[in-house]
């Protein structure tokens, strides 16, 4: 069969077979994009399969089921989707610091008094989980500086940890020496 016939073969099985496709998949999905997904996915692998699809109405029983497959895997990948969610959510509330726990707002009034540069570092380190080296790569710095420029953020919010009166004491010695202005 050559492309053209194909191509024509193609269209005459979507045209006649789309509407009874559509109102399958939209009964089985609980959104349009979902059931758009699911619908271009059955078409894709009729169009793969070609050869495969038998002709006239049993074409349309063939295209079911494709569509319930696609169906099956859909709903697979949601629900892993959700489990991996919910995973997810549970991880972050197990990563709550001290001083988050015990005032949030504190925290991030804090975190947004310094400047946007102390900010910027911190949260390579805290967020991204960055060191100093890789830090220095990223802004294109010498190691040394970034080195430097780290600690005196860490001081700074320290410091403005310590005036929102929070707890420091859950974070170590070295957190409490930083806020004091010891080294």
């Amino acid at each position: 069969m050559g492309q053209a016939e194909r191509k024509q073969r193609f269209e005459e099985i979507y045209r006649a077979h789309y509407p009874a496709l559509l109102g399958y998949v939209r009964r089985r999905t609980d959104s349009s994009d979902d059931a758009a997904d699911v619908l271009a996915e059955a078409f894709t692998t009729a169009w793969r399969r070609l050869e495969d699809v038998p002709p006239d109405n049993q074409a349309r029983l063939w295209l079911y089921g494709v569509a319930r497959r696609v169906l099956a895997n859909h709903h697979r990948d949601t629900g892993r989707r959700s489990a991996l969610a919910v995973k997810l959510r549970a991880e972050l509330a197990s990563c709550a610091t001290p001083a988050a726990e015990q005032d949030p707002s504190a925290v991030r009034t804090a975190f947004a008094r310094l400047s946007a540069a102390d900010r910027e570092l911190l949260s390579l380190v805290g967020w991204e989980g960055l060191g100093a080296g890789e830090i220095a790569k990223v802004l294109g710095r010498p190691p040394g500086v970034v080195r430097l420029r780290l600690h005196r953020a860490r001081k700074r919010l320290a410091k403005e940890l310590d005036s929102a009166e929070l707890d420091l004491s859950a974070y170590g010695s070295r957190a409490v020496s930083l806020a004091k202005g010891e080294s």
